[in-house]
């Protein structure tokens, strides 16, 4: 009698294999048979798993938001109920930088997304919009519940900031640009900007 098949693993299986395809060569690469190559599983095994192309597609961008989610709630976890704003913020923008290989390949991967949103590519922006608007609803409701004075900004914008100033922190470390500070400096100087220095 055959082993049960694990659907999950496979879906994972080739979602991973797509993520490869897409470091190398951006999303013209993925094609069903340069997945399922990459994968070593058949083309009509992908296609029974993946009716189209953008189905594979979208559920490799969410692959990328599972795992990233999933170390953002273990650091969450570790960090324990009394966490202040500014860590819990800090934990959130340190999962989206490309500072191991797992991140650089999410990196990489969400560039291409982007990239194929703006050039009509077959992936659309609202595609692709949920994760940045979950990170900025996160990140907007820790700057509420941070000390404020009579300056207070605007969560809802400066959470908007905060998570685009991460993103094009992260897209030029791919790039190899670089400053007087590290990344996780900058983080820190970022974090001053919106919490003050003092919330430390």
């Amino acid at each position: 009698m055959p082993a049960p098949v694990d659907h999950h693993a496979r879906r994972r299986q080739i979602t991973a294999a797509a993520r490869r395809v897409i470091c190398r060569g951006g999303l013209d690469a993925v094609t069903f048979q340069s997945v399922a190559a990459e994968a070593g599983i058949s083309v009509r095994l992908v296609q029974y798993y993946f009716g189209t192309k953008k189905d594979f597609l979208l559920a490799t961008h969410r692959s990328v938001m599972d795992d990233a989610g999933t170390r953002f709630t273990r650091r969450r976890n570790e960090l324990g109920p009394d966490a202040t704003p500014r860590e819990v913020i800090r934990a959130v923008l340190t999962e989206l930088l490309p500072l191991d290989e797992q991140r650089r390949e999410e990196t990489l991967v969400l560039g291409a997304f982007g990239w194929s949103a703006i050039t009509g590519g077959g992936i659309t922006a609202e595609d692709t919009f949920a994760a940045p608007r979950a990170l900025a609803t996160i990140v907007a409701d820790q700057l509420r519940r941070a000390p404020t004075g009579e300056d207070a900004g605007d969560p809802e914008a400066d959470a908007d900031l905060v998570v685009m100033a991460a993103g094009g922190l992260a897209q030029g470390m791919l790039q190899g640009y670089s400053t007087s500070r590290t990344p996780l400096e900058l983080v820190e100087h970022l974090l001053d900007r919106v919490l003050g220095s003092t919330e430390r």
